[in-house]
Parts: C-alpha cells; structure tokens; sequence
C-alpha cells in the first residue's frame, strides 16, 4: 500500500485504505508472442497512474484488459463498486458492465472520433450520457450539457454544432465533457493529447489536471510523452517487452531512474 504522497501537479495524493482497483498477473498471448506479461499493481482512489514506454511495449494491451476491453490470456482485474464490493470484472453479468461503463468508468480516446458521435451536436454527446442513466428531462439535461461545456472551455454558443466542425483540440475537450458528466470514479485515457499541436497539448493537460483534481478522479494514464505522464500522475509503470520494469512515484522514478531503459528513455525525450 502506498504510504507516501506525492507532489504531481494533478495534486497531493495520500493512498487510501481500500484499493478502487487491483490487476494480478495480467498476461496477454498471440501466439508465440507475449504482448503483456505477469502485470500486478493497485489503483487508489483519487490516484493517477501513468502507464509508459515506447511503441509495442505492452502499455496499450494492458490498458485495453483494464478497462474490460480486452479479455487477459491469465490474470485477472477486480474493481471495487460504490458499495464496497471488490468484484472480478470477468464475472460480471453484461447488465452490470454496461451500468459500469455509463457510471463509474470513463475513457478518453486518443482520437476522438472514436469516442465522439460525429454527426450529432455537442450537447447530444454529452447528453446522451445522461440519458443512458435515466435522466429525461430534455431542458435539464441541456442545462447540464451547457455548464459541462463551458467547463471544458467550448463557447456554449457550439452545443447544437456537430463535432465533425470542431478542431481536435476542442473534439478531445468534448470527449472528456462526455465521460465527465455522470461523475465517473475511474478514467482511462489514451495517448489523451497525442496528434495535437504543443500549444493544444499544454492547454488541454491543465484542463485534464484541474478536472482530475477537482473532481477528486483516479485516471490511469497511457502514454509515450514523459512530460505528460509528470504532470499528470502520481505514480509511474514503465513497461518493456510486455512488462513491468519499473515503478514507483512519478517524480522519483523521473528523476533517478534504476533501470537502463528508463534511463535511456528519460535521457532521450526529457529535456535536461
């Protein structure tokens, strides 16, 4: 159990007692090939995680078998529902996924499109959200859509346009709108400013960052950018070959790596 705090600039984190959520020995197997392997770490409330390494080292497998994407060759992940239960995702009934996925779980795709309906508004992906839980009442629901919108900082005067008209930094400001709306307790996020200009990047990781801290998430964070995973995180996995070579607090491990590779890797894309 983690019993220090860090100081990533998502905010002070201090572990709580019960893990949100527990991976043990994910592996995952094509054939010959062992894409991810032997996989074990705990998720705290409140708590971001960054998953690191470079193309084809695993981290974007393990993100899919995280998020019920993806099923693990072995292992397997438990999530703790709102009632405190700890319950292995691969026994749960399809009812009880879906509910997960509307609620509790949110996902940021690196290319919105993917997690965007392109050829409806803005307050209809956002609404849709809502509706999928129940609510129905149309003028409270475009209330709850505006107010998310201008959280994200997209002119409200855009909730009727369709996606398909915004740029990418604003589709990815509305991805994470959507996934934001219905108080989710855990966000996956891949690659989440990858294919945007630096400019875009920089003001869409402050806008992650406040929102994660204010809204008190845990996040489990893919990425190839160790600048992103600095800001954003608490805690650090860098994975080579399908595994786990390194962990430990984000500013820690950044800053003294032990391993060869992350060393070669902060080297190589941290600027000194």
């Amino acid at each position: 159990m983690l019993d220090r705090v860090s100081s990533a600039a998502s905010g002070a984190f201090t572990a709580a007692d019960q893990p949100l959520l527990i991976a043990d020995g994910l592996s995952k197997r094509y054939g010959r090939i062992d894409a991810c392997r032997g996989v074990s770490f705990e998720l705290f409330p409140g708590e971001v995680l960054a998953i690191v390494g470079e193309s084809g080292s695993g981290k974007s497998t393990l993100l899919q078998m995280l998020s019920g994407q993806m099923t693990p060759s072995a292992g397997r992940v438990s999530y703790r529902m709102r009632d405190g239960v700890l319950r292995d995702l691969a026994e749960l009934g399809e009812a009880e996924r879906r509910l997960l996925l509307r609620t509790d779980w949110g996902f940021v795709h690196q290319d919105p499109a993917q997690g965007l309906r392109m050829a409806v508004s803005a307050g209809a992906n956002v609404g849709e959200r809502l509706m999928a839980i129940g609510w129905n009442h149309y003028g409270k629901i475009r209330s709850v859509a505006s107010d998310w919108l201008e959280r994200v900082e997209i002119d409200t005067g855009r909730i009727d346009d369709a996606p398909r008209t915004y740029s990418g930094g604003m589709r990815q400001r509305l991805q994470i709108a959507r996934n934001l709306v219905t108080d989710p307790r855990l966000v996956f996020m891949d690659e989440p400013t990858g294919g945007l200009d630096v400019s875009v990047q920089a003001r869409l990781l402050d806008l992650v960052r406040s929102l994660v801290a204010e809204l008190g998430l845990a996040a489990i964070v893919v990425t190839h950018d160790l600048a992103v995973a600095r800001l954003l995180s608490h805690r650090i996995l860098v994975m080579k070959s399908g595994r786990v070579i390194e962990t430990g607090l984000t500013d820690q491990v950044l800053d003294d790596p032990r391993e060869p590779y992350t060393q070669l890797l902060v080297s190589s894309i941290l600027p000194a």
